[in-house]
């Protein structure tokens, strides 16, 4: 049996093994496939792990072989779920692998918009504290959490994560979900309304029809002059333009991305130059432990489907 990895070095740069996946088969690592190159490379494949690399109806018509798609992500938007089905190619994705580390990041981007904590670091690395007459000084406004509203929108396993740390931290959490699950001490209210009243506005949503530019121009205005935006979701959730100008603008504090429309960017993405922007490169599910669970996952995906009982199936 072969399997085929279209483009391993998303999720392993070269500091996790493959060695349980290579028992289960000769196993062909590509670091990258652009489009071109798929059907050359998947043509002898049972089995194709991708995350980027894209499988659409043109694409699984010329693999005949082929009988597993296992996306080394949760998001399965890179394959057509209903061409593969029509070809009997099952597709499994993998749910649930980055929940704490985009949590964990998630906290971070928040942390540095309201202490600043690198920014204060390299001020004072840079002279700005030796030269100042007081014992302690600030660049810019510190902000305490305690006490403020911490608006969620999307209740799924990150965000669920992100509302157990807000409470953490003292805040009082709204949420805007499809499917509300009633848990303590949150409550569930409408986006304009999360909008309006929260201090903190974090995205932890899919990417869809609906939510496309979800975040716009309108909603915004809505936002406190004193509140934060954070998007560790997906890029285009956000109108980016919108954003530039909501922050030139000082409609709002700050904002903090980890992802853009584009990935990566164009240099002159508007985010790149906005004041009180922080921008960091999709690297919030990108902790050592949480790839790992990304390659055991897609390990087992494999082996289940070899045993006849395929797992984490979104293709059914």
């Amino acid at each position: 049996m072969q399997i085929v990895i279209l483009d391993a070095r998303t999720a392993n740069p070269g500091d996790l093994s493959f060695a349980d996946l290579e028992a289960l088969g000769e196993v062909v690592v590509y670091p990258y496939s652009d489009p071109s190159s798929v059907v050359e490379r998947a043509h002898a494949a049972d089995v194709v792990i991708t995350n980027k690399a894209i499988l659409d109806r043109p694409v699984l018509a010329r693999l005949p072989k082929l009988r597993l798609i296992s996306v080394s992500a949760t998001g399965t938007n890179v394959v057509d779920l209903e061409a593969a089905r029509e070809h009997g190619v099952v597709v499994c994705n993998v749910p649930g692998y980055s929940t704490a580390s985009v949590a964990q990041h998630t906290l971070a981007l928040l942390l540095e918009l309201t202490q600043a904590v690198g920014r204060h670091s390299l001020g004072a690395k840079a002279g700005r504290w030796s030269a100042s007459q007081d014992f302690s000084y600030w660049e810019q406004e510190l902000v305490e959490l305690d006490g403020r509203i911490f608006g969620i929108v999307g209740f799924g396993a990150i965000g669920q994560r992100v509302a157990a740390i807000a409470q953490a931290l003292g805040m009082r959490v709204l949420v805007h979900s499809r499917t509300p699950r009633p848990a303590p001490g949150i409550e569930f209210t409408d986006l304009d309304a999360l909008f309006t009243r929260s201090d903190v506005v974090s995205l932890h949503c899919p990417l869809s029809e609906d939510t496309l530019h979800l975040v716009n121009a309108s909603r915004l205005a809505r936002m406190k002059p004193g509140a934060y935006l954070i998007n560790t979701s997906r890029g285009p959730l956000v109108d980016e333009a919108a954003l530039a100008q909501a922050l030139e603008r000082r409609l709002i504090a700050g904002a903090a991305v980890d992802v853009l429309s584009r990935e990566p960017p164009e240099p002159q993405n508007p985010l790149l130059g906005a004041p009180r922007c922080l921008v960091t490169p999709h690297i919030a599910w990108a902790t050592r432990a949480s790839r790992k669970r990304l390659l055991d996952v897609t390990t087992e995906n494999v082996q289940a489907f070899l045993r006849g009982t395929p797992i984490n199936v979104v293709n059914a």
